[in-house]
Order: structure tokens, then sequence, then C-alpha cells
């Protein structure tokens, strides 16, 4: 009998985790804002962000690569899927912190980035998604003398962009794109999570 209850408590302890694991909500936000990985890197840091995904979306293309999104011709945009769990961040927090790490005064650009796949993009999967972004918008703009020219447009499709894109800061540490622009980037992004605004 002691055996028939040791296991059944040792499964019970075995099972409840993956189960509550399991039932973990989650949801997506879908945002460009000038080279992906730049904002791969960042919102990794972020208390509540389960994964990050690069990919391109805002285009016409299907299925585009690297390259072409490149060209311009395709009409996308680089852009972050942010997989995060609401019980621990929310929605308004995460495009409260879109704005720390990108301009959303420059038209088609970030720093030296020049092009339509740069451009400052929130891309919304619901109507709650899109109130949400138009209030950060509204908001933002009150704190800023340049025009906000971010685009807010519905999501159609989202493509991952390839393997060796995903999480590039962290696997290329010292290569010069890094150093010279995703580093201060992150620095940044690392005092605003530690500033008590972000806390509040």
């Amino acid at each position: 009998m002691k055996t028939f209850l040791l296991s059944a408590l040792l499964l019970c302890v075995l099972v409840f985790p993956m189960t509550t694991a399991a039932e973990t909500k989650t949801e997506t936000l879908v945002v460009g804002g000038g080279c992906f990985w730049c904002l791969d890197a960042t919102y990794r840091l972020v208390p509540g962000v389960k994964d990050v995904v690069s990919g391109y979306a805002g285009g016409s293309v299907p299925n585009p690569s690297y390259k072409a999104v490149c060209s311009g011709e395709t009409g996308h945009a680089e852009v972050v899927k942010v997989v995060y769990e609401p019980e621990k961040v929310s929605l308004e927090k995460l495009l409260e912190f879109f704005w720390t790490v990108h301009d959303p005064t420059t038209l088609n650009y970030q720093g030296n980035d020049h092009g339509t796949q740069y451009r400052s993009i929130i891309l919304y999967t619901t109507d709650a998604q899109k109130a949400a972004a138009e209030k950060a918008i509204a908001a933002e703009q009150k704190k800023l003398s340049d025009k906000i020219v971010t685009e807010l447009v519905p999501l159609k499709e989202f493509y991952a962009a390839e393997d060796y894109h995903q999480d590039y800061f962290r696997k290329n540490p010292g290569q010069g794109y890094c150093q010279a622009v995703v580093r201060p980037k992150v620095s940044k992004a690392q005092k605003t999570l530690k500033s008590s605004i972000w806390k509040e």
C-alpha cells in the first residue's frame, strides 16, 4: 500500500508542473524599428517575454528571403514577434518599451540603416491591440517635438527570418555591427528596465 501511495505521489509531482507550464497563457506582439537584431536583443531582456522571433511582415511577397527584403522590393519590414506572458508584462509596457529602443520619428531609417525595411511599424492582430497601440502612439507623441511616423497596420502574415538571424546578438557579440549598434541599444534597454519608471 505504501509503495502504491508513494508512486501516486511521485506521479502527481511529475505531472503537475508540466500541466501548469502547458497552461501558461501567452500572447504576441509584432513590431519593427530598424534592424531586427536590435529589437530581438532588447526585447529578450524584458521580464515576462518568453521568446522573440526575428522575421518579416508588412509586405506583398510570400516567403521572402533576407536578400529580397533588403532590396526594398518586397515591401516587408524587418520585425520581431514578441511572445510574452500577459500576467507578467502588459501589452502597454511592451509598447512603452518600443519607444525606448528606436526612434519613431525617422521615416524609413534608423541610424545608418536606410530603406523601407527599417521603418517603424506596429502590426496588430486584434482590435484591442490596435486600440492599445493608438493610445501608446498618442501618449508618446506628447513627449516629442517631431512627428511620430510609426505605421499601424493589421498583421496579414509573419515570416520567420533565416535561422542565423535568430538571437543574433547573443551568438555574435563581437561582430562589428553588434558592437557599434546593437550593444548601445542593449545597454540603454538595461537602464530602462532598472528605472523606477519601468517598475511603476
